[in-house]
């Protein structure tokens, strides 16, 4: 959709121009009517970054650059993204359901039930249009650096979405070295640089530095000409294979030898004084497979803390060249008109993705994987072709207070911690918004609007589906408490679990061994960790919800897989039983030691 030179001038004299959403227009915002330019926006995204990671959300990582940002905007802790990360892209570039953009499973889990349906593609379809490209299209550069995840032919990358300069991985995940991959049938990763496929990376590459890099560049290429730009930085960071330079890697050394437990109670203090969570929330149950740290070895819990160190050494890499971006906004004059928004893609990750793709031993994947990544040695954790993840121990810090991690529909799997600053906000600054239950597909309405440009109904006569997402530029600027009424409700499906949100109540199904393979109730509310199943007292809205959900279902054309991720998973793992400190008692036991004074030898 081409806009001529007399609408864009139309355009960015009435910044306050609404989207055309799934509802009938609505009256202009004046929180967008003082902005004397369009703004600049910047999304910055953290890949498997966790809620609590954050200084600013109760972690003990130092983020100062990513804080500064919360400091001079506002924080919200009720943004819901997917469980997974490319359908979290997808609905974040298209505004639209993942089961209608091509999301509907990840390419890289497909059941045969699925394939070749509509809405299963496995990449960004092109029944949708982006953001960018609507963007592009009312006179904004639009610029991307990092991970894409979304579509490798040619007319699937960034270049052909809307992206006008673009330096991408178009894997899931990859060395941050070199283009080392993690399969016999992938050995390669593969990148684009504006639209073409690259031969090789550029000299000293390293992931998190060189997109920063690229970013810096495309914006200064074009800086002089005084149209507004979209900068879209989706960092791999900090997905694991955790790789670092070396001056990165000790910066935590010991300080996670106390335990997960410790931390994320730690966490959790910090988070009730900063406000980010009630005062009495209680912590998620520690995963049943999960040991207590008390009952290890030092050397053990030395071993398993050092993976935590590498994982806060690359959150704090990745903070430092966010800083290199905004020091170069401030410097050049456009700090001060840009939007930034900085959240994670999902729940943080706690499964061996590694085990998962090498498979056993005999396979070619096996052995690719013992010969390309054979750097075992912790003194080598870090270097090219180390492979480090930290598991669902440490996961779950980083999800503090929240049941589970990625890959699931417990709300560690689908919360993220939201910052949004510049122009667009008006709140106090620094303020923590609880109360507005947001998400992902939201953007799509939200920057349009900011932007002052507007959702098609149809392109190249194609009629679109209808954006799920709400505005929050209302929100932002304090003029309602949230975009969502009572009675609107969220829905969520992948790997074939399900759930459904409306007002404080969420019900979830998930399979074993996560899930319990019935209908769950919790109030989250009060419930932040999902503790308390209330589907037995509240029959009533366990009816509600599910009218809800079967409503999504129909609407999306949800189809459930029939070939699934968990197969075989119960199985391999212990049976689940509840967590309760302290039990059993037999191995908390101690020593115990007599009164002194009722010491005696033995009589001869």
């Amino acid at each position: 959709m081409k806009i001529t030179g007399k609408q864009h001038f139309v355009r960015a004299a009435l910044v306050s121009v609404l989207v055309a959403t799934t509802t009938a227009p609505q009256a202009a915002s004046t929180s967008t009517a003082g902005m004397a330019r369009r703004p600049n926006i910047v999304i910055i995204l953290g890949d498997d970054l966790g809620f609590s990671d954050m200084g600013a959300f109760g972690g003990e990582i130092k983020t100062p650059n990513l804080d500064s940002l919360a400091k001079a905007g506002v924080r919200c802790t009720q943004f819901y993204t997917h469980a997974s990360c490319s359908p979290t892209r997808s609905m974040l570039l298209s505004g639209v359901d993942t089961h209608r953009n091509g999301l509907g499973n990840m390419n890289e889990w497909i059941a045969p039930n699925q394939a070749g349906k509509p809405g299963y593609e496995g990449y960004l379809n092109t029944r949708v249009t982006t953001l960018p490209q609507l963007l592009k299209d009312s006179g904004y550069h639009t610029y991307m650096a990092g991970k894409w995840h979304m579509g490798n032919k040619p007319d699937l990358i960034p270049a052909a979405r809307g992206f006008e300069r673009d330096f991408a991985l178009l894997d899931g995940a990859g060395s941050y070295w070199d283009m080392a991959n993690f399969s016999a049938t992938t050995p390669k990763s593969t990148f684009t640089e504006d639209g073409r496929y690259l031969k090789k990376l550029p000299d000293n590459y390293y992931a998190t530095k060189t997109y920063t890099d690229k970013m810096i560049g495309f914006i200064e290429a074009n800086r002089k000409d005084g149209k507004p730009f979209f900068a879209y930085v989706a960092h791999q960071a900090p997905h694991d294979p955790y790789h670092l330079p070396r001056d990165w890697r000790n910066r935590h050394v010991g300080e996670y030898d106390k335990g997960w437990d410790a931390v994320r109670e730690e966490r959790l203090k910090r988070q009730v004084d900063l406000g980010i969570t009630p005062a009495g929330t209680e912590l998620a149950e520690r995963m049943w497979f999960v040991p207590d740290p008390i009952v290890l070895a030092p050397l053990a819990r030395a071993f398993l803390g050092k993976k935590m160190e590498l994982y806060a050494g690359m959150v704090e890499n990745m903070d430092f060249h966010v800083g290199r971006l905004i020091d170069y906004l401030k410097k050049v004059g456009e700090y001060d008109n840009t939007i930034f928004i900085v959240f994670g893609d999902n729940g943080a990750e706690g499964a061996d993705l590694f085990k998962m793709i090498t498979g056993t031993p005999g396979t070619a994947n096996y052995l690719f994987a013992a010969i390309e990544w054979s750097q075992t040695d912790p003194n080598a954790w870090g270097d090219p072709h180390s492979y480090v993840g930290y598991g669902p121990m440490w996961a779950q810090v980083s999800m503090t207070p929240f049941s589970q991690f990625k890959g699931n529909l417990a709300e560690g799997g689908i919360r993220n911690a939201l910052i949004v600053s510049g122009p667009i906000v008006k709140r106090p600054k620094g303020s923590i918004n609880n109360k507005s239950v947001l998400h992902v597909a939201d953007l799509m309405p939200t920057l349009l609007e900011a932007a002052g440009a507007s959702y098609p109904k149809t392109v190249n006569g194609q009629e679109l589906p209808p954006l799920i997402g709400k505005s929050w530029v209302k929100t932002l600027a304090g003029e309602e408490e949230s975009p969502r009424s009572a009675q609107d409700y969220l829905a969520w499906e992948v790997f074939g679990n399900r759930a459904v949100r409306q007002g404080d109540w969420k019900l979830r199904w998930q399979y074993k061994p996560y899930g319990t393979e019935e209908w769950e109730l919790f109030n989250l509310a009060t419930d932040w960790g999902e503790r308390h199943d209330l589907a037995a007292q509240h029959p009533e809205k366990v009816k509600a919800l599910l009218a809800l959900w079967d409503d999504y279902v129909r609407v999306n054309n949800v189809i459930l897989p029939n070939r699934l991720i968990w197969e075989g998973m119960a199985k391999a793992m212990p049976d689940r039983y509840p967590v309760f400190a302290g039990f059993p008692p037999l191995i908390y036991q101690r020593q115990f030691v007599p009164p002194t004074n009722l010491l005696a030898d033995p009589k001869p």
